[in-house]
This record gives structure tokens, sequence and C-alpha cells, in this order.
């Protein structure tokens, strides 16, 4: 059995293949007297900005800050004693921990100073509250985590602690916790 394609589509289909087949070709360019033009000849790409070497901590570190109670905090002021430099936040566990060792540390030696620089998104009355919770005998500076002190490294974890010579001069790091042990080991090996 055949079947037939009803004459009212068979009309618009064969007037559509005629009208395909009649379209024009394309004809070549006539030939110029003038040479070809010359293909735009390809730039040297602009320089990829390449991503910023990680930054490291300055052997001579500087730091001045307003703390949390007010006062202008700077680092300088501290020659002449060892400096401990410690980056935490409130929501590390680790480092709330060690709040009270540094505190002790900073209350009973006279030739080391604490400095806590908090490393967190938090307002000074927030952060007021918290040390109500948690004194300390140091200063304790908010920092911006997202511009942090151009002389210390980006923290990549914390807590993250620098301990500065009497000249102030970066003598050692510690990430992780820390103890007062680990710190006057420290101190003892660099005389």
């Amino acid at each position: 059995m055949t079947r037939k394609t009803p004459l009212p589509l068979l009309l618009p289909l064969t007037l559509l293949l005629a009208l395909a087949a009649c379209k024009p070709t394309q004809e070549p360019a006539p030939a110029s007297s003038q040479p070809p033009a010359r293909a735009p000849t390809p730039t040297t790409p602009a320089p990829v900005e390449e991503t910023p070497a990680e930054r490291t901590t300055a052997e001579f570190p500087t730091l001045k800050m307003k703390a949390v109670d007010g006062s202008d905090y700077d680092l300088a002021a501290h020659r002449g004693k060892w400096v401990i430099v410690n980056f935490w936040a409130t929501w590390c566990a680790p480092c709330r921990k060690e709040m009270p060792e540094l505190s002790a540390l900073h209350a009973m030696r006279s030739n080391i100073e604490v400095v806590g620089l908090a490393y967190e998104d938090i307002e000074v009355p927030e952060m007021q509250s918290f040390l109500t919770k948690h004194p300390v005998t140091y200063p304790i500076v908010i920092v911006d985590p997202f511009d942090p002190p151009a002389d210390f490294a980006t923290p990549r974890g914390l807590p993250l602690t620098h301990l500065l010579d009497p000249q102030g001069k970066l003598a050692h790091t510690f990430l992780g916790p820390v103890t007062a042990a680990d710190i006057e080991k420290q101190i003892a090996a660099a005389k």
C-alpha cells in the first residue's frame, strides 16, 4: 500500500527545494592590482599578572595598631625584651587553651612581653565581652583578616606565634598551640 502525500503539503515543499537550488554561488573576488592586505601582526599578549609570592614575616617586623583597651600598641616600644606575637581567634579552641599560659608568662617574666593579634572579623565591644570571660594580662589588637599587618606572614592556621628577640628580630615561629615551656626553650637555645 502506498501512501499519497496530500497536495497542499507537496507544493510548499517543492517550492522550498527549488529556491534552495536557485541560490547564487559566490563568485571569486576580482583580482586586484594591489597586493593582498597583510593579516594584522599578532601583538604580544599583556603579561599575565602573577600571583604575589607568599608573604613572609619580616626579619625585623614592625607593628603599630590600636589595642582593644584603646591604647596604642607599638612593637618597637618593647625592644630589650623578648616579644611573643600571637595570632589567635575567639572561635579557635587551641587558641583559647593557650591564652592562660601566655598570660601567666607575660605577668611572671619581666623579660618577656606578649601581644595577642585577634585574627578575625570582630567588633571591639564583642571582643571586650569575650575578654571579660577570658581575661589576659597582655594587650589584644584586632587585625583585619583581609588586610593583616604587612610585616607578618598571612597565617595559614591558628594559633600562630612569632618569637622576637630583644633586638626585634624574628627568632622563631610556632604553628599550632604553644606552651610557656616551648617559648622558654627557644629563648634558652637562642642565648
